[in-house]
């Protein structure tokens, strides 16, 4: 099982990303990775093959500032375990940054689609083909990144947990589920989100689970 962890709010949200990864060890994985819109309004997206441990020290010399963030621990489904088949994965444009849990079943018929309008992938994941997707419908279609999401997620056949930053939006993050389990924490001037409610419990009792379907804006 994969591991989801989001914060938004007015504290720093690397430290709150490892604790919560840390939280969802008990899980299994083999990759794990941070995605952070820095102080600069950069995305930055940092991703190590092993532990958590790993990832620590792989950003020990990187910019992790930022009040917005989502990480991810993965267990390899499509691909094999590495950095570039690691979460989060950037689109194209590198304007957008997703995590995923579940499994996309059509994603090798969406990726030809997309392969062919131009797109180019560096990982061998399914999760990359919904990353690529949703920015290809908020290009394309000239709309928000929700309706993009929820454009894209028309598309899909199968099993997500997802959550999403869009650089041109360093104050939102977008999250939706179908068949994998996603909870919100509601703090005092923040928001966490997490795959179970573990690595949310110490921050604040007033959680939301997503049913199947819903889509969520932080």
């Amino acid at each position: 099982m994969c591991g989801i962890v989001g914060y938004l709010g007015k504290g720093q949200a690397y430290p709150a990303l490892i604790k919560g990864l840390k939280r969802l060890e008990y899980r299994g994985y083999d990759s794990a990775g941070v995605a952070l819109i820095s102080e600069d309004g950069s995305l930055n997206v940092y991703k190590a093959k092993g532990k958590v441990a790993d990832l620590e020290a792989y950003c020990a010399d990187k910019d992790v500032s930022g009040s917005v963030g989502i990480a991810h621990t993965r267990w390899a489904t499509h691909g094999e375990p590495c950095s570039a088949n690691a979460h989060p994965h950037y689109s194209s444009s590198e304007k957008l940054a997703l995590i995923h849990n579940g499994i996309i079943e059509n994603y090798a018929v969406l990726k030809e689609k997309l392969q062919a309008k131009g797109y180019i992938f560096k990982s061998s994941t399914d999760t990359e083909v919904l990353v690529q997707l949703i920015e290809y419908m908020k290009v394309t279609n000239q709309v928000s990144l929700l309706t993009a999401v929820q454009l894209a997620l028309g598309e899909v056949i199968g099993a997500y947990a997802i959550a999403i930053l869009d650089k041109e939006h360093p104050d939102e993050i977008i999250a939706a589920r179908k068949s994998s389990p996603l909870v919100v924490g509601i703090g005092a001037d923040e928001f966490f989100l997490a795959s179970d409610a573990t690595p949310i419990v110490e921050y604040t009792d007033k959680v939301v689970y997503l049913e199947d379907g819903e889509i969520a804006v932080l």
